[in-house]
Formats: C-alpha cells, structure tokens, sequence
C-alpha cells in the first residue's frame, strides 16, 4: 500500500473512532469539536471506500475475465477496464481532496480593475474585463456590488473596483490577478494598426476588521465631491472618500454611496483586503519559484494571459492554456479557463507533496 492510501486508511479508522465517540458523548464543546474533525475527514474517507470497492470489484472482474465461457469472460474484460479507470479517476479526487484547504477559498471577493498600458486603448479593455467577469457572474449566480469607478469618455475605465458575493467565489477567481494583455485594432486607431495594450486585475479576498489590525494615526482621509460621467454618482457634497495608508502607500478611494460615512465604510474594507494581499504576497514569496500559478498582486510587470481578437484566441501563459473561442470568453464562458487553472494548481500541490513524502 503507498502512502496515500496507508494514510487514508489512518484516517479511516479515526473517522470510526469518532462515530463511536459521537454515539455516547453528552458534552456539547466536545461533540463540536468531534463533528468539526469529522467533517475535514468525511469526503477523503468516502472516496476512500469507493476505491476499496472498485479494486475489490476489479479483483473479482479478473476472475470472470479468465471464465472458460466466452460470454462471461468478455463481459469481465469490460468490467476490469471499466474498473481500472474508476480506480484511477478516485485516485486522482483522493489526492485532490488531500491536499490543504486555502482558508479564503468560501470568501468573497474584492476585484479591482485598472486601465494600464495603452492610454485609452487600456481603460477599454479594462471596461471589457469588468464585463467580462459581470457576465460570467451572472451565469453562476454571484452577486456583484459596485465599490468604486473612475470611468473613461470612451466607455472604458481608469479603475473600477468591484465586490463579488457568492459561494466558492475566490477559489474560482483568485488566479485572475495580473497583468491582461489585448491586442486588437482599436477604436481610437484609424489607420487600423494592431496594438497591443494591458489592463491589470487584483483579486482580493473579503477580509475581516479583525483579522487585519489599522492604527488610525496610519490613515490620512480625504474627502471630494463625487465625480464621474454624471448621474446620481455625482452630487454637490463632499460625500467620495480617500485613505491613504501612510506605512505601506497604499491609497483607495470610494465615492459610489451619497453617504461620507457609507463610502468611507467601503473604503475601509477596501484597504484591508490591500493590506492583507500585500501580506500574503510577501508570505507566498517565501514558497519559492517553482509553481506556475501563484496567488498574488494585480500589479506584476509580467503578463498572466493574452486576448488576441483578430485570430479569436485567448493563451493563459502560465500553463500554455489556449483557445480559440475568445469571443465565448468575453461573453462570460470562463468554466473551461477556470478548471484548466484550477487543475495545474492541484497538480502543483500534488507534486510538492509528494517532493516532500520522499524526502
């Protein structure tokens, strides 16, 4: 038995275990603490037993195989083929379901869009972006609230900042972080020449005034009139807010509510998703440079992934992803994307694990 399913089998007989405790406890702290143990042990168990009872079916699929009789030694060569890819499929969720949880996996997210390289060029394809991820939003059912928007006379934006609310959100999206390339004949150009521009995507996990720490005597606070393409986002108060985080430089800014003190709420949560991003950047660095994909800042210089529209092609170049259906993806069909990111990342983890079982 490899380490894998000698582990399994560990955490098997613990999962028993813990039935049987659960079955005569009266303490009700205790019982928590037994179900929330039990709970991180059920789904690798469960797979476990799958795979027990598709080698124990393969084993007796084996016997049929070698049957004098044709018909039934057929039908158990099917059955051991059949079986051996189950096994393998289970195998590979098994290991899935081993690898560690990221705690900001359940969380919402604050994403932040910005016009980059390019000019105008790049607060369009900014726009593009936000519409991309309103879209693809929509299909999954999350709810987005506008946080703060800095729009452009051409339909595009310097900065729009954006909260995503629903289930899993950050685990499908915190690999969008960084530099997004575009490169199409734009508006703007007349004599039709291809360039090539950038906008920049930060993804930020929903964070908890408690779990970020703010002096106030850090903050500078600002307050300005709304401005924008006109509309209610703009009024005659000084309603819009910006804060400045004087240690790390970092600055946000909200003017979406008619309300100071609403806006500067938003800002708030703003700056601490900033700062605990800065954070686990700096954190993440430390795992060194052998993954592909890291969860980082939007503002690596390196561009994570290129919209080609005269060809009809989207690369991810971090995991040499390419399609050739980029106008599915900017309608918001980003599942096959996501799971094909998702996927190298587990098999990342898959392999620094085991790097680590043989060391």
């Amino acid at each position: 038995m490899d380490y894998v399913l000698d582990r399994l089998q560990v955490m098997e007989d613990r999962l028993n275990q813990i039935d049987s405790q659960l079955s005569e406890i009266t303490d009700f702290n205790q019982a928590k603490k037994l179900n929330q143990e039990r709970a991180n042990l059920d789904e690798p168990v469960s797979l476990f037993r799958e795979y027990k009872k598709a080698d124990s079916d393969l084993q007796e699929a084996k016997i049929m195989a070698s049957d004098s009789d044709l018909e039934l030694s057929e039908l158990g060569r099917n059955e051991v083929i059949r079986l051996e890819k189950l096994k393998e499929e289970l195998y590979d969720k098994i290991q899935v379901s081993l690898l560690p949880k990221d705690a900001n996996d359940s969380k919402n997210v604050i994403m932040e869009i910005r016009g980059a390289v390019g000019g105008d060029e790049g607060n369009i394809f900014a726009g593009d972006l936000y519409r991309m991820y309103l879209k693809y939003a929509d299909k999954v059912g999350w709810k987005v609230k506008l946080l703060d928007e800095t729009p452009t006379s051409l339909g595009g934006f310097s900065n729009v900042s954006i909260m995503i609310q629903g289930k899993g959100v950050y685990s499908r999206l915190k690999f969008e972080s960084g530099a997004h390339r575009v490169q199409r004949v734009p508006i703007t150009e007349k004599s039709g020449r291809l360039q090539t521009s950038t906008a920049t995507v930060l993804v930020m996990p929903e964070t908890k005034q408690e779990d970020v720490v703010i002096n106030p005597s850090d903050l500078e606070v600002d307050t300005y009139r709304s401005q924008g393409a006109g509309g209610q986002n703009v009024n005659k108060t000084e309603s819009a807010v910006r804060i400045t985080h004087k240690p790390s430089g970092i600055v946000v800014t909200c003017q979406i509510e008619r309300s100071q003190i609403q806006n500067r709420e938003i800002a708030m949560g703003m700056l601490r998703a900033k700062l605990k991003a800065k954070m686990d950047e700096e954190q993440n660095a430390k795992i060194g440079q052998e993954r592909k994909l890291k969860v980082g800042t939007g503002e690596r210089s390196e561009k994570i992934r290129t919209y080609n529209y005269p060809q009809n092609r989207c690369t991810d170049h971090r995991i040499g992803y390419t399609v050739n259906n980029l106008d599915r993806i900017m309608d918001g069909d980003l599942d096959d994307l996501l799971n094909a990111l998702q996927a190298e990342y587990q098999k990342d983890l898959i392999l620094q694990a085991g790097k680590q079982n043989n060391d």
